[in-house]
């Protein structure tokens, strides 16, 4: 019987993968270029002839994050067509279950938006460019509900998840998903729905 040959990871996506790791587990200072090369099993030399320098691989990381973010509000807009609340509520879980998660250490940027303090390093730009399209789709999905004041119940939104996040990173994660869940559902009840059509 012949050996199966296994296709080898190329060296490109072996160095993101460990970056995406290392990154968000120990954090965009705390993790050297060495680290994330011994990690993808391949060389520092490699590694900047994929990435000009650290921060582009910083960069790359958090574009990758966002495009993630984005599928994943895209495939709730596919499975709630028409039902702007469904979605949001949807993220809400998404953000809930990912909460429970053991190696779970909250979100990649609020997390590294503290490590970029300078507003033109282009990873920073990323989260930035990512943060406002996000408001901007849940200000949209609030509109759409006929949710009075869109662009203040999208910050309730946001703040809300953000917050949970965070305290489930500094308080204990124990229930912090439920918790989310609970506020997210009442915000969502208390708001008024749009009157129906008179026939």
């Amino acid at each position: 019987m012949k050996e199966q040959k296994t296709t080898k990871v190329p060296p490109r996506e072996r160095i993101l993968a460990a970056a995406e790791e290392l990154f968000y587990r120990e954090g965009i200072r705390g993790v050297g270029v060495e680290a994330i090369a011994a990690r993808a099993e391949t060389t520092k030399m490699a590694l900047y002839r994929h990435f000009e320098s650290k921060d582009a691989l910083v960069t790359e990381w958090l574009r990758l994050e966002a495009a993630r973010e984005e599928a994943v509000l895209e495939r709730l807009a596919t499975e709630h067509p028409g039902d702007p609340r469904a979605q949001l509520l949807g993220w809400a879980k998404y953000i809930a279950e990912r909460l429970s998660g053991k190696s779970d250490r909250g979100c990649p940027f609020l997390n590294s938006v503290a490590e970029l303090p300078d507003r033109n390093h282009p990873g920073r730009q990323v989260i930035e460019a990512h943060k406002s399209a996000y408001t901007r789709r849940v200000g949209a999905l609030c509109a759409q509900a006929g949710i009075p004041e869109p662009e203040a119940a999208a910050s309730e939104f946001i703040f809300v998840i953000d917050g949970a996040q965070m305290c489930a990173q500094s308080m204990g994660k124990e229930n912090a998903g439920e918790r989310l869940l609970c506020i997210v559902r009442r915000l969502l009840e208390e708001a008024p729905r749009p009157a129906a059509p008179r026939r």
